[in-house]
């Protein structure tokens, strides 16, 4: 494996895993041994399925407009926010009416994302 290997671009996401998590949301995935990055492209006012995971989440919204529900709340979030979602916390997101790009960070990494699939793996 080359070292090249190990290099990646936000904006040009090549070599990830491809993941289908709710229409109008779909993921990049890319896994590495004590976390994972996955770079989510909303479509404009679409929104994930609230569920829950055992692994810690953190999260920046890249692009875009959003409201991040977690933990029974709704929280507006603009450009540069970024948040901390403990594990077992249900939450998801919404987008605004511009859609939005957000950087997740999974620690450890997520055993379902590690496939190409469909959904979040866990309700």
């Amino acid at each position: 494996m080359s070292q090249l290997d190990e290099f990646h671009n936000l904006n040009a996401p090549a070599g990830g895993i491809q993941r289908d998590l709710a229409p109008g949301v779909d993921a990049c995935i890319f896994p590495g041994e004590g976390a994972m990055l996955s770079i989510v492209t909303i479509a404009p006012n679409a929104a994930g399925t609230l569920h829950s995971h055992s692994e810690e989440q953190w999260g920046v919204l890249l692009e875009g407009s959003a409201v991040r529900v977690q933990g029974g709340e709704e929280i507006p979030v603009k450009k540069g926010d970024f948040w901390r979602t403990p594990g077992g916390v249900p939450h998801t997101m919404r987008a605004g009416p511009e859609g939005a790009r957000v950087l997740d960070i999974f620690a450890p990494p997520r055993p379902e994302y590690r496939v190409p699939g469909q959904g979040f793996g866990t309700p």
